[in-house]
């Protein structure tokens, strides 16, 4: 569907905090983050891993194997990459663990190994036919959830779940296959970025743009398992 990727990407912005590299599609005109406006607090997500750059909490992510986390490519290139997996409050709890070597995709993917192993509940992937059009999947995150003058303040302390609509194919922030769905009972903004699209508890796609509004697009992952797969072993 090239006419419906083009004009996802042409309208879409990344979803990390002040992610407006050179690289990056320009954001919609600035009135403020448009969060996860509904949604609610997750009850579950021990596979949810909440990434912080250089100490910095700013994009999530899931944890895959028991030494690798899948995110987008856009929230790695600040380095100094830790994670903390496992907790839905991203401030306590779970396993704590630094990024120790970081691989990426030509399209908004990317897989950090970990200094160690971490034992969690992992995020099972899925394969093509997983998602279908007109498929109620959830998105996972910890990013702002009200408008705000700076998104790193109004991030949510605890994951957030929102319902959305799969509405096709489309591409993400690099031109890669993406999954796009429209606004349910809340849609991603700062903060989502590199958290999961899941579907029946599978991982379908991973956080890569949104117009806060009223569309979102997540990279294709069941596009990209043998690429995974190669890298990860899973």
């Amino acid at each position: 569907m090239p006419a419906l990727a083009a004009a996802a990407v042409s309208v879409l912005a990344l979803l990390a905090p002040n992610a407006a590299a050179a690289e990056s599609p320009a954001p919609p005109v600035s009135q403020g983050p448009q969060p996860i406006i509904g949604g609610s607090q997750a009850s579950s997500g021990p596979w949810a891993a909440r990434l912080f750059s250089n100490g910095r909490e700013t994009c999530s992510a899931t944890i895959i194997a028991p030494t690798w986390i899948l995110t987008a490519k856009h929230c790695v290139s600040g380095g100094g990459l830790s994670f903390r997996i496992g907790s839905l409050d991203q401030h306590s709890g779970g396993t704590v663990a630094n990024g120790a070597q970081t691989y990426t995709h030509s399209s908004d993917l990317a897989l950090v190994r970990l200094d160690r192993s971490v034992s969690a509940t992992y995020a099972r992937l899925g394969q093509p036919g997983t998602v279908r059009v007109g498929q109620s999947v959830q998105v996972y995150g910890w990013g702002a959830t009200s408008r705000c003058g700076s998104e790193a303040t109004c991030q949510s302390r605890y994951l957030k779940v929102a319902n959305v609509t799969v509405t096709g194919a489309c591409g993400d922030a690099y031109g890669g296959s993406a999954i796009c769905a429209r606004r349910g009972d809340g849609i991603t903004a700062g903060g989502d970025s590199g958290g999961p699209m899941m579907a029946n508890g599978v991982q379908v796609g991973v956080a890569s743009t949104s117009d806060r509004q009223t569309t979102t697009a997540y990279t294709n992952v069941t596009a990209y398992r043998s690429w995974i797969q190669s890298v990860a072993g899973v």
